[in-house]
């Protein structure tokens, strides 16, 4: 059995690992595909499965830290895993060995000769250690340093294969993404200029201390850079325009994973540094315009990935609810419904990718008859779309459950709104999920309406005759494992719901995190 120093050292191998990976990879250059690949699985894999390790250690013995170079915080790089980040560090690391397998066996280079897929591998793997340095980062510097590895490796996936959409979408996320690091930036000089540290063990103990408007000024500008991040309303209008324009695989992480680094901070700093606060108010009207204006730009959509898109932006309305319930019950309803988003939302847009190269197309008023032509894709994006909406048992339902008992359980007027916006928006997003499927599987397939409206798709430019390719067998196979790691979580609701809370208390108590960083053996 590996000893407490042991597991420490292995804190920083989700974000090592990748980067190594990743550089190893570009010496190989276009050279030996299979096993640009290979690494690729295997360095997943491994990060996986430390993740595991990490999030059983941090839950049993406490928070684990580990000082890259040996330096103490709050001088040198801190990583720390306790329990939230290991548990969304764990669904991450599944989430992108599933997605790394998809695009595998999606085989990019068949279908855009012009995309050097040398470039995809190590692009993805930076992306990767991005999102990890993030969940693990015990200072703000370090955060900002996760969010532009990011930046880095998530702009070559979204431009990936050169054509104009795909630059001109990147154009916007590019901008989006600078603007919310310099804001990012002006709060790390406020606070630091402030504390004298932006070590967060240290700033959960110096913030307390500091005039009310410093910190209310640090609060804001922070939230505001990560809203832009997360894509909460109004921040969020960049999202339905970028995402849908990537490859598939790009897509389906972008939407799963990175708004929820984005999210992840808000908790993060939310319960670590400001528990109290008169902007609890601002993030309830927050969470509310996010779910409605969300769901009624996805019930609108007539194409399947800009309203899964929508939905994204919906669904992050309810994490952002818990958070600003600031209790441990809303908490822990949040890192649960982060959890089962992550999941959920990166399946759904794998299976739109799925679509997409099999008949050419997302737009519902293109397709049709894919039940009966490929039903497996249609189970596929029926289930999770299912788990989105909420349907019990799934655990889709089991969050807004928490969320709503968290909800009425505060009281108040405002609270007991945004239970209610939040099953109206669960009844729009199976209206809207439910309204595609039936159109692009149930219905009349699409062959058999082109003399219909030939018209009209010829007024609007489009090519009306939809074609059909045949799909690769490992590219459902990984859809359908990241579905029923989804589905798992309401098999595991109670061992889930419990380190979920247990997360929560611990991010509410504080403690426990300050004393792991500051109070280590040296």
């Amino acid at each position: 059995m590996i000893g407490a120093s042991g597991l420490e050292s292995l804190v920083c191998v989700p974000v090592l690992l990748p980067l190594l990976a990743a550089g190893v990879k570009l010496a190989i250059g276009g050279r030996l595909r299979g096993l640009q690949s290979l690494i690729s699985v295997v360095t997943l894999g491994v990060s996986l499965a430390v993740s595991v390790v990490l999030m059983v250690a941090a839950d049993t013995q406490g928070p684990l830290v580990t000082e890259l170079g040996g330096w103490p915080a709050p001088i040198g790089i801190t990583l720390v895993a306790d329990r939230l980040s290991t548990l969304v560090l764990v669904v991450s690391s599944a989430v992108t060995l599933c997605v790394m397998v998809y695009s595998v066996a999606n085989a990019y280079d068949d279908q855009e000769h012009d995309a050097p897929m040398a470039i995809f591998h190590p692009a993805f793997l930076v992306m990767v250690a991005g999102v990890a340095d993030a969940f693990l980062s015990g200072d703000l510097f370090n955060l900002f340093v996760a969010f532009e590895l990011l930046l880095s490796g998530s702009y070559v996936l979204l431009t990936f294969g050169g054509t104009e959409f795909r630059i001109r979408a990147g154009a916007t996320y590019t901008l989006m993404a600078l603007a919310s690091s310099m804001l990012f930036l002006i709060a790390l000089a406020v606070t630091y200029g402030a504390t004298g540290t932006l070590s967060l063990a240290q700033l959960a103990e110096r913030f307390a201390t500091l005039p009310e408007q410093v910190q209310l000024l640090v609060e804001l500008t922070l939230l505001l850079a990560f809203a832009i991040k997360a894509a909460i309303f109004p921040m969020s209008a960049w999202l339905p325009d970028s995402y849908p324009t990537a490859p598939a695989p790009a897509t389906a992480v972008f939407a799963g994973l990175l708004t929820k680094v984005g999210v992840y901070s808000i908790i993060r700093l939310e319960a670590l540094l400001f528990p109290v606060g008169p902007v609890s108010t601002l993030l309830m009207w927050v969470a509310l315009a996010t779910m409605l204006a969300g769901v009624l730009g996805a019930v609108a959509q007539t194409d399947m990935k800009r309203m899964l898109s929508f939905t994204l932006v919906s669904h992050i309305g309810y994490m952002v609810f818990g958070v600003a319930l600031s209790t441990v019950a809303g908490l822990a309803g949040a890192v649960f419904y982060v959890v089962h988003h992550i999941t959920v939302q990166t399946s759904l847009f794998l299976v739109a990718g799925m679509v997409e190269r099999r008949t050419g197309t997302t737009s519902v008023t293109r397709l049709g008859g894919l039940m009966r032509a490929t039903p497996l894709i249609a189970v596929l994006f029926f289930v999770p779309a299912m788990n989105l909406s909420g349907i019990p048992p799934m655990s889709g339902f089991l969050g807004k459950l928490m969320l709503v008992q968290a909800g009425l359980a505060a009281g108040g007027w405002l609270p007991v709104t945004l239970v209610v916006a939040g099953l109206a928006t669960s009844l729009l997003t199976l209206y809207a999920v439910a309204k595609t499927w039936a159109k692009a599987f149930w219905r009349t397939p699409r062959s058999e309406q082109v003399g219909r409206v030939l018209e009209s798709e010829e007024a609007t430019g489009e090519d009306p005759t939809v074609t059909t390719t045949s799909l690769p067998a490992p590219l459902p196979l990984s859809v359908a494992a990241l579905i029923v790691l989804g589905l798992s979580f309401t098999v595991l609701a109670g061992p889930l719901t419990a380190l979920a809370e247990r997360a929560a208390g611990e991010l509410l108590a504080r403690e426990p995190y300050v004393s792991a960083v500051l109070e280590r053996p040296r």
